[in-house]
């Protein structure tokens, strides 16, 4: 079994940064597929950004070029630095990990963007 804990979430006004962290504890093999999606009200979950163990990256076409993901494999954590956040980025956010053809999901944090 594998837990996925999430912190850094919140209120930023539309420009502000925000980083997001995500800690996995449990059965974690080395090969494994990490990241964040998020869900916004009234849509679907969506892609915002993961990292395999071999560092092959993915973003989501909204946020490519504003947020930056990182992963540390030693720690099993990955990070989401969001930059320049609009109100559109207004989402609870989670964090996934793929291993072994499973899939885990975190609890979410919010993120809000407003003035």
């Amino acid at each position: 079994q594998v837990q996925l804990v999430e912190s850094g979430g919140g209120l930023v006004q539309p420009g502000g940064s925000l980083r997001l962290s995500c800690a996995a504890s449990g059965s974690i093999f080395r090969l494994y597929t990490m990241g964040w999606y998020r869900q916004a009200p009234g849509k679907q979950r969506e892609l915002v950004a993961i990292k395999a163990s071999s560092g092959a990256t993915n973003y989501g076409d909204s946020v490519k070029g504003r947020f930056t993901i990182s992963r540390d494999n030693a720690k099993n954590t990955v990070s989401l630095q969001m930059n320049s956040l609009k109100p559109g980025d207004t989402a609870v956010y989670y964090c996934n990990l793929v291993v072994s053809l499973n899939e885990y999901w975190g609890q979410g944090t919010q993120v809000t963007v407003s003035s």
